[in-house]
């Protein structure tokens, strides 16, 4: 028996997928609509459908619509490759790459990027009114390619580097329920996802950087996971942003550089943060906002260090060191057992004469630090590699260096002022924790000749 739910882009009557696959796919949501119109028919009547996309180039000229539930649309294959790495080399030598593009199923997004509204530059939107919610909405197994970025007006960067170009792979603009992203590439996009007021969402196993923000929960939302990513944004913007979320677990996820911060949340409560690695060039690697409240960080890694690729080097987030590795705003939240590095040269400190802060309650009360393992030490100045080293090598020599470090001198805990009756046990000796000690509790870890 045929099914009438599954439907080819390569293989449908209307439009060219490879000239326009948003004309298609919105052809085929038309034609999901069209004959699954009655919503109880012997308890069922509107299943929804599955899109495939093979392996293949697919522009996109014509943003993608969606609001209809039960609709996944998934290709064979990721596709990344590292357009930033492509970009930043002498053009001559592209003809040796052994892939220019990024690959699988791969949608370039030729939208403009002078749009009238953010959501005008989204190759995928999703909206719908009423109810229930849209619900059960799948991406996986497909790459969106925003293919460059756009001077940004600074005449600081090339503009392959800018992370700007009006482009969103992926924009949820109402509450919906049950929403899958997963397996997915996102490269180039100035926003690799939005979603709005998001419950039960779930963001596993993509491979989301080189975007200018990678994964963006605005609004509100609940009970949802960002697990197993591969994550990396640019210097102006987040890699995990979450607003007044309720219930987020964020766990498994290899974050590397070079966002503005790794994870922030505003106004985020009783969430978890565990068992990541996070890595990052700046401070504020970790920024809670706002009044972030019962919130478990543990058991993670956070290392930051310094820019190591020539192209990138006069980029930061305009943070300086005394901001903290570690920011927190709030009450009640536990930072416990993660094991934080910070290898920099002197030089990269900012102001020069800062003493760099690792964690820094800022404000809020009942917070708990406990058991963490603080390592800090200054790379001995090495003249920087030459503009022809690649990224990737560039990076792992910075990671794996062991040989020239000497221990640095940096405030492991920092107390604000306006922060009171919060706890610090074995996180920093004597010297290393910076508090007032007749507001809040304090432990030091031994430190030799105690």
């Amino acid at each position: 028996m045929k099914c009438n739910n599954y439907y080819d882009v390569t293989k449908w009557e209307t439009g060219n997928p490879y000239e326009d696959i948003g004309e298609v796919i919105n052809s085929m949501i038309a034609d999901i609509k069209s004959r699954q119109t009655d919503s109880d028919v012997k308890e069922g009547g509107k299943p929804g459908a599955v899109i495939y996309i093979p392996p293949g180039d697919y522009h996109l000229h014509t943003q993608v619509v969606i609001d209809i539930s039960y609709l996944k649309i998934m290709g064979s294959g990721h596709g990344f490759v590292s357009s930033s790495i492509r970009y930043n080399l002498p053009q001559d030598e592209w003809k040796d790459l052994h892939e220019v593009w990024p690959g699988g199923s791969r949608i370039l997004v030729e939208l403009s990027g002078n749009n009238a509204s953010e959501k005008d530059g989204a190759a995928f939107y999703v909206e719908r009114d009423g109810n229930p919610r849209i619900s059960s909405v799948e991406f996986e197994n497909f790459c969106i390619d925003g293919l460059h970025f756009e001077d940004d007006g600074t005449q600081k960067n090339d503009p392959e580097n800018t992370y700007i170009n009006g482009k969103t792979g992926i924009y949820i603009a109402s509450a919906q329920d049950s929403f899958r992203i997963t397996g997915m590439g996102f490269v180039y996009l100035e926003h690799g996802v939005v979603i709005y007021h998001a419950d039960a969402l779930s963001i596993h196993d993509n491979f989301i950087a080189e975007c200018g923000n990678c994964i963006e929960l605005r609004g509100w939302g609940q009970a949802s996971k960002i697990t197993d990513n591969l994550i990396g944004a640019g210097y102006n913007g987040h890699s995990i942003l979450a607003q007044s979320f309720g219930g987020l677990l964020i766990s498994n996820n290899n974050v590397f550089p070079r966002g503005k911060s790794s994870v922030c949340f505003q106004n985020v409560a009783k969430s978890i943060i565990s068992n990541n690695r996070f890595h990052s060039f700046y401070p504020g690697m970790l920024s809670l906002e706002g009044n972030c409240s019962e919130n478990m960080i543990s058991s993670n890694h956070f290392l930051r260090d310094n820019e190591p690729w020539k192209p990138m080097l006069d980029n930061d987030n305009g943070l300086d060191d005394s901001y903290g590795l570690l920011c927190i705003n709030g009450n009640n939240n536990s930072i416990v057992a993660n094991h934080i590095s910070e290898m920099i040269q002197r030089r990269y400190i900012k102001p020069l004469d800062a003493m760099p802060v690792i964690i820094r309650i800022a404000s809020g009360r009942g917070n708990y630090i406990s058991n963490n393992h603080i390592v800090a030490t200054c790379d001995i100045e090495n003249e920087l590699q030459d503009a022809s080293d690649s990224c990737y090598s560039s990076q792992v020599d910075a990671l794996t260096s062991l040989n020239n470090i000497r221990e640095m001198s940096v405030v492991y805990v920092l107390v604000e002022q306006e922060a009171t009756n919060n706890t610090i046990l074995d996180s920093g000796n004597e010297k290393q924790v910076i508090l007032d000690r007749t507001v809040n509790v304090f432990r030091p870890t031994p430190a030799l000749g105690d």
